[in-house]
């Protein structure tokens, strides 16, 4: 049996999610397909938390972060649900670190976002929970945040439907056609569905919903893994007490204070080995574990044992820019890709691949992120994705 919608949206994380619940505010008829069910672990959006921020390396990124933070603002305001939490967060450059703060600084200044320059001593007043190696360069931007990775996906589903979506968990796509004037048809596990307008935010599967569409998107997964620490005074990383950090080296780790329990939180960044999406563990691995135990206990002495570690997906492009594109020579289809930094800006991405799947253009300079970028086209293009 067919079914007819005015926009069909794949992959329902935390993009698609959101990017179902945008076009259905906007009044279209919608069906969201996914895979999986809805907040499975297999991808990228679940779990407890994620880093919003305004410090990036590129002035359009930063002005990016400035629609995101709007963009939480207006879903907080929709959903009247708290999903922000305002934490402050340093970016910590060692002695001649593989990631230029210069980019960082200057980004920022072009943009007109404030911040601040720290020594070490200067951090070890503020934050004795942190020691850091002397020379390291410290920036600290005060509205730095915490929002909620698995709930505040399951609230954009739960706009969806309020505004009328159809959202399908256990449906996976099998073939994609693009009828021309006649719309899409998405062949999947419980029928087709025609459409007029195709949005895709598959993340690591994106190349197997757009394969009968000739589009091949050159994408690497890597299983990645966070770990959670129990620090002995859990009040000394309280969200008051502690900010963000990112440390800005190869390699490069992040960490949260605690947040909805008395753990602390960290991962390294690209750290996991590449994976089929389809044929990976779920088990943790106790070599990523250690590395990161080492560095954590190192850099915050205070943080603890780690006492549990789970397994996530990253899905990198060659350059680690985004995707918000139409596929050239199937204008109908749009496809969202978030290369493992994205879900700060989910409910930006669901605006823009909404006004791209609707109007076909967007007030935003989408160029860097289009599908036929060199990044994407040039077999020669070497990858990298420390930002």
């Amino acid at each position: 049996m067919s079914s007819h919608a005015d926009y069909v949206v794949v992959g329902l994380g935390a993009l698609g999610s959101a990017t179902a619940m945008e076009l259905a505010r906007r009044g279209h008829t919608v069906i969201g397909l996914e895979r999986f069910e809805l907040g499975h672990s297999r991808g990228a959006s679940h779990d407890t938390s994620r880093i919003l921020r305004h410090s990036y390396h590129t002035p359009e990124y930063v002005r990016l972060t400035q629609q995101a933070y709007a963009d939480w603002a207006r879903l907080e305001r929709d959903s009247d649900t708290s999903l922000v939490t305002v934490v402050g967060g340093v970016d910590l450059f060692p002695p001649e670190p593989a990631i230029s703060p210069v980019d960082y600084t200057d980004a920022l200044y072009e943009v007109g976002i404030a911040y601040e320059v720290l020594d070490v001593d200067s951090v070890a007043k503020r934050w004795p929970q942190l020691r850091l190696p002397d020379g390291t360069f410290t920036l600290y931007q005060a509205d730095s945040a915490i929002v909620p990775a698995g709930r505040g996906t399951a609230v954009m589903q739960d706009q969806a439907r309020r505004h009328g979506a159809d959202l399908r968990e256990r449906t996976a796509v099998l073939a994609v056609h693009d009828l021309g004037e006649r719309g899409i048809e998405v062949a999947t596990t419980h029928g087709p569905v025609r459409c007029q307008g195709l949005v895709v935010c598959a993340d690591a599967w994106v190349n197997d919903v757009l394969g009968d569409l000739g589009v091949q998107v050159p994408v690497e997964v890597t299983l990645e893994q966070v770990t959670y620490f129990r620090p002995p005074s859990p009040a000394d990383f309280d969200p008051s007490r502690m900010p963000l950090w990112i440390w800005m080296d190869d390699p490069s780790y992040y960490g949260f204070p605690c947040y909805g329990e008395p753990l602390v939180k960290a991962a390294q960044d690209c750290g996991g080995p590449v994976v089929h999406p389809d044929r990976h563990t779920s088990e943790p691995d106790p070599d990523m574990q250690r590395r990161l135990a080492e560095h954590v206990q190192a850099m915050m002495p205070g943080a603890g044992d780690p006492v549990r570690s789970l397994r996530c997906q990253y899905t990198l492009t060659p350059d680690r820019d985004f995707v918000i594109s139409a596929v050239p020579g199937h204008e109908s289809v749009v496809v969202g890709l978030g290369a493992a930094h994205g879900f700060k800006f989910a409910p930006t991405f669901g605006r823009l691949l909404a006004d791209l799947a609707v109007q076909g253009a967007t007030s935003t300079d989408l160029t860097s992120f289009r599908l036929d970028r060199p990044a994407l086209t040039d077999p020669d293009y070497q990858a990298h994705w420390l930002v």
